[in-house]
């Protein structure tokens, strides 16, 4: 088991209000699944998604991460299984504009402590996967917006992660680069990476092996 969430309760305050997000959330995913979890906005999906991805700490519940519980993880600990057990893919990329596709896939070896000629080798073969082999020199605005997803993809792919968390990843593309990006995430799952997936679209959330469904702060399985 890579991820194991039990009653997860998420409550932010609004003024003196509080506003409870997630409710009850228990979540389990074994190594080699590919899920999608959907739902409205203000359904709570983004909350989640910071709180298995680390970005966030939950109010109440357990979040064991690789058997390790994170919810009792110090802020510097918390940065180190970001950096060593997740891949993360957002929905705009955010891929750095001046650096070239290779640097951006190297970035985070650096905080490794991975040697440059090591850094640019892993991110090479990472670019090779998803199919950018030729493109390593060129910078964020000489690409697509698919080349760009497939650049994050890379990145979030070289450290070799537990862990593969995607926002919304076809939401800033076209029909036909998001089919591609999907078709992706398929071959990285064939492969073996474990993959958790946020979307409101139920043709990309189709592409998953399993789907949950969050309203209103609860999470389910299925429709």
């Amino acid at each position: 088991m890579i991820v194991e969430l039990n009653k997860i309760n998420k409550t932010y305050n609004q003024g003196s209000m509080p506003v409870q997000v997630l409710k009850d959330v228990s979540l389990s995913v074994d190594k080699g699944e590919y899920i999608a979890i959907m739902g409205p906005s203000g359904s709570g999906k983004s909350t989640l998604m910071n709180i298995i991805g680390i970005l966030d700490k939950a109010t109440e519940g357990t979040y064991i991460l690789d058997g390790e519980d994170v919810s009792l993880a110090k802020d510097n600990r918390m940065s180190d299984i970001r950096n060593q057990k997740i891949g993360f893919v957002f929905q705009q990329f955010n891929l750095l504009p001046k650096l070239t596709a290779i640097e951006n896939v190297a970035l985070p070896l650096l905080y490794r402590d991975v040697s440059k000629a090591k850094r640019m080798k892993l991110a090479s073969e990472a670019l090779e996967r998803v199919g950018l082999g030729d493109r390593k020199k060129f910078l964020p605005n000489q690409l697509s917006g698919g080349q760009c997803q497939r650049v994050a993809i890379a990145r979030a792919i070289v450290g070799n992660p537990l862990l593969l968390l995607a926002d919304e990843p076809t939401g800033a593309l076209d029909t036909k680069s998001g089919e591609q990006i999907m078709e992706l995430f398929k071959k990285l799952n064939d492969e073996g990476a474990t993959i958790i997936m946020i979307t409101h679209e139920p043709n990309i959330a189709e592409c998953a092996k399993k789907t949950y469904h969050i309203r209103d702060g609860n999470l389910q399985e299925g429709l």
